[in-house]
């Protein structure tokens, strides 16, 4: 049996040294991005240009409380591509991967209740993120390097 535990610890630890933090975050960060960007980018002509598609969709389907549809289809339009390219740089990552959290929080609440099991795969993305920030690959790093370097 031991024989067993230690071929399994050393073949995990082969593969901890195979997939570090960094590259894992990175991943989730891409993942997660182009979800969001893509789905931003259905909602625009051009750069960003929100089409009156849109807007009926914030009309109907996506109809929120307590706001309108036009402050609703420009806030998720806009945020579905700032807070993705934030991600993908790693730059405010945490913040930004909160508020695609919480985005993803109104849609599951308010928008597609059935759909728990994609948001609940969002969230899975996202929590670790929120947690432990972009991770080395990222301009946060180098930004929080660079803090240390002159404090």
């Amino acid at each position: 049996m031991s024989l067993i535990v230690t071929s399994y610890d050393r073949a995990t630890a082969i593969l901890a040294r195979l997939l570090p933090d960094a590259l894992l975050l990175l991943i989730a960060r891409i993942g997660i991005a182009a979800i969001f960007f893509l789905s931003g980018r259905t909602k625009v002509d051009g750069l960003l240009t929100i089409t009156p598609a849109t807007y009926e969709l914030f009309r109907t389907e996506y109809a929120l409380p307590l706001v309108s549809p036009e402050v609703a289809a420009h806030a998720a339009t806009y945020s579905e591509h700032l807070f993705p390219i934030l991600l993908m740089l790693g730059l405010l990552t945490r913040p930004a991967a909160a508020a695609l959290l919480g985005m993803t929080a109104v849609i599951e609440i308010f928008v597609y209740p059935d759909a728990w099991p994609t948001h609940l795969s969002w969230a899975a993305i996202l929590l670790p993120l929120i947690a432990s920030g972009a991770g080395r690959w990222s301009i946060d790093a180098l930004i929080r390097t660079g803090l240390r370097l002159k404090g």
